[in-house]
C-alpha cells in the first residue's frame, strides 16, 4: 500500500496543443476537435490533484491564492479534486501528530470552498498505515474518507445529465479491487444508455506518462475493455499521481492526467524542472473543465506561478 512517488518519476512530457493564458503555457484539449459554436455547455468544472497540503514552504497562502484565482477568475459548478491532498501520510515515519496537523491545514483550505461542492477521490499519500493497530480510528482509507467528506472510497453522483464515477485505485499494483469493479460494471450498466459519464481516479489509467515514469493503473487494459463495452457512455478519465500533464484520446475517451497544484511538492524544483516549482517539465497548476450537453468535454491545464 505504501507506494513511494518520487523513486517513480524520472522523466516526462507534456501532451500537444499550447495556448497562451496570462504569459504562461496552458494545455488544452477537445474531444473529437469539436467546434464550440451551436453546443450548449452543462457544467465547467475545476480538477485539482497533488496539493500536498502542509504549513511548509507557505504552502497554505500558495494554495489559497490558487482556489481564489479559481473562484473569480473560472467560475466553475463545482471542483473535482484527484487526491494527495494533504503532503504525506504513507511514508514509515510519519507519526499521528503530522498526520492530525496535515489535515488541519487542508480544512482550513477548504473554507474557502464552502460554497462548493467538492468531490474528492483518495490518493497514495492520504492514508496513515502506520497507526498503531488497524482498530485505530485513524487507520488507512476510513479515516481519509472521513477527513475528505467523500461517502466512501468509490462512490458515484450524476450532475445535469452527466455522471461522475470516482474510483479508488489504492488496490494491490495500483488497481481496483473485484469488490470495486463488479460495482463498476453495475454502475455503467444502470446509467442510461448514451448518457455522458466521466471517472475520476488518482492514478492515470491510460495515457502517456505512467508509460514513461510508471504510476499507472496496472489494470488498464481490463479497463479499457469495459468502457469499450460502454463507449456510448464513457467521455473522459481525469487522473493526476504524476505530477505530469499528459492527454491522450483513445477509442473515443479522452485521458487526463492533470499537473498538480502543488508542482515540485511545493519547492523550487532539481536540475531537472524547466521552471521555477515545475516537475520536470509540466507547471504547477490546475485544470478547468468544459462538459457539455451533446457529451464533448474540453481540458484545459492552467498552471500557477504562487
Amino acid at each position: 500500500m505504501n507506494l513511494k512517488r518520487r523513486s517513480l518519476l524520472k522523466a516526462a512530457g507534456l501532451a500537444t496543443g499550447i495556448i497562451v493564458t496570462s504569459g504562461l503555457p496552458a494545455l488544452a484539449s477537445v474531444s473529437g476537435n469539436e467546434e464550440k459554436k451551436g453546443k450548449k455547455l452543462a457544467l465547467t468544472v475545476a480538477h485539482i490533484t497533488d496539493v500536498h497540503i502542509s504549513d511548509g514552504q507557505n504552502a497554505p497562502e500558495r494554495f489559497k491564492k490558487c482556489l481564489r484565482e479559481i473562484i473569480t477568475k473560472r467560475k466553475p459548478d463545482f471542483f473535482l479534486n484527484g487526491g494527495d491532498s494533504i503532503n504525506d501520510a504513507s511514508y514509515d515515519n510519519v507519526i499521528r501528530d503530522q498526520v492530525t496537523k496535515q489535515w488541519k491545514v487542508w480544512d482550513d483550505c477548504m473554507t474557502l470552498l464552502d460554497k462548493y461542492e467538492v468531490h474528492s477521490c483518495i490518493g497514495n499519500h492520504d492514508s496513515w498505515w502506520k497507526a498503531p493497530s488497524k482498530e485505530d480510528e485513524m487507520y488507512g482509507k476510513e479515516y481519509a474518507v472521513k477527513r475528505l467528506k467523500i461517502p466512501n472510497r468509490y462512490y458515484s453522483f450524476t450532475k445535469k445529465n452527466w455522471h461522475f464515477i470516482v474510483l479508488d485505485g489504492n488496490n494491490s499494483k495500483i488497481s481496483l479491487d473485484e469488490e470495486q469493479f463488479t460495482w463498476l460494471q453495475a454502475e455503467l450498466e444502470k446509467i442510461p444508455a448514451s448518457a455522458p459519464t466521466l471517472l475520476m481516479s488518482h492514478y492515470p489509467i491510460l495515457g502517456t506518462t505512467q508509460v514513461l515514469v510508471g504510476g499507472g493503473h496496472s489494470d488498464c487494459k481490463k479497463l479499457k475493455d469495459l468502457f469499450y463495452k460502454h463507449r456510448d457512455k464513457v467521455r473522459v478519465c481525469l487522473s493526476g499521481h504524476n505530477h505530469l500533464s499528459d492527454q491522450t484520446h483513445y477509442n473515443d475517451v479522452l485521458y487526463c492526467c492533470n499537473g498538480a497544484m502543488s508542482g515540485f511538492w511545493w519547492g523550487k524544483g532539481d536540475k531537472e524542472s524547466a521552471g521555477p516549482g515545475y516537475y520536470l517539465e509540466t507547471p504547477p497548476g490546475y485544470a478547468m473543465l468544459n462538459l457539455y450537453e451533446d457529451g464533448s468535454v474540453e481540458n484545459e491545464y492552467f498552471p500557477h506561478s504562487y
